[in-house]
């Protein structure tokens, strides 16, 4: 409204002969210079209302208190051998829906026990259980016999490695991708873990090497190629405990023989849990177990479930057709 009433006394002025045209264009060149500021500076108060808004929403989380908490007396975990025992866990996530019932079970110091099931089993809960982002509602989970509740979450999370379902990447080099499970490793560190997951002669091969950035989540960077770079996480961490959630699941056939080999080789001499769909990949296991409706089924190693003829060899059945039809097809 201003512009055009200016306009409109500067076409009076002309018309009167007060004004040149000239001095009309430069009235709407003078007014264009001002307005166009003006506007700028609107958008700024804008963006900047939404940038306070925003960093409140980040002070009120950064403010909110934690779920789970250390214990006043809480103590630095003893590792020790690393032996893994759930002693009669029940959990929920909400009471009216428990997801674990009474769920019992060791693994010894270095050996490897797998969970498999339908999906809904509670399987995944173990792992979280484990990280101890919940805590249980009865029974206890015992590290070397200490209850992890009773330890700093700190040196709970530091004695157990992970290799997820889904991998979790910056935008960064790989190298400080790998080398985020040990901040502060050296160069040969990262390497002879990168070896250890099969990734370091792929990695060699690119033009940057260690220094390629890998896009943001990993972008770059197939599905094997990010797996193998979590199990180079896990190895290079070198943690007593690593758990494996899904790892392969959605790899071929090819990438999934790839990285079963490099699991082979992270898992040696660790106390190993590993939560599978695909049943082929921890036909290896020193135990299997079957999980229905949050609770145990079926345990014993690969042969004897089979031999069992139950839940898990109806498991084995299915996959093993869904196989030879992906293979004919």
């Amino acid at each position: 409204m201003g512009v055009t009433a200016l306009m409109i006394l500067a076409s009076s002025g002309v018309v009167a002969g007060d004004l040149t045209l000239g001095d009309l264009v430069l009235i709407n060149a003078f007014l264009i210079q001002l307005f166009i500021p003006l506007n700028f500076l609107g958008i700024v108060y804008s963006q900047l209302k939404h940038s306070i808004a925003d960093m409140q929403l980040m002070f009120d989380v950064l403010e909110r208190p934690p779920e789970i908490e250390d214990r006043p007396d809480a103590i630095p975990l003893d590792i020790g051998d690393g032996e893994l025992r759930f002693d009669r866990v029940s959990f929920a996530y909400d009471p009216e829906r428990p997801i674990l019932h009474d769920i019992s079970f060791v693994i010894p110091a270095g050996h490897k026990v797998a969970v498999v099931g339908p999906s809904g089993a509670g399987k995944s809960t173990l792992a979280r259980l484990l990280f101890r982002f919940y805590d249980v509602q009865s029974g206890r989970i015992l590290i070397n016999g200490q209850d992890v509740r009773a330890v700093s979450q700190q040196s709970l999370r530091a004695a157990i490695g992970i290799v997820p379902q889904d991998t979790v990447l910056f935008n960064d080099t790989l190298y400080h991708n790998i080398a985020y499970a040990r901040p502060g490793s050296n160069q040969q560190a990262v390497e002879c873990a990168a070896k250890a997951a099969n990734i370091h002669d792929f990695i060699s091969s690119l033009p940057k090497a260690y220094d390629t950035v890998v896009g943001e989540r990993g972008l770059k960077l197939s599905g094997g190629e990010k797996q193998r770079v979590a199990i180079a996480r896990a190895i290079l961490k070198n943690p007593k405990i690593l758990v494996f959630d899904e790892a392969t699941s959605s790899l071929d056939s090819h990438s999934e023989q790839v990285i079963l080999e490099s699991l082979r080789s992270a898992a040696e001499n660790h106390t190993t849990l590993a939560i599978a769909h695909r049943l082929s990949t921890i036909i290896d296991a020193d135990q299997i177990m079957v999980m229905k409706d949050g609770r145990i089924v079926e345990q014993g190693s690969h042969q004897q479930l089979l031999g069992q003829e139950g839940l898990y060899a109806n498991l084995w059945e299915l996959q093993q057709q869904e196989e030879q039809k992906q293979a004919a097809g």
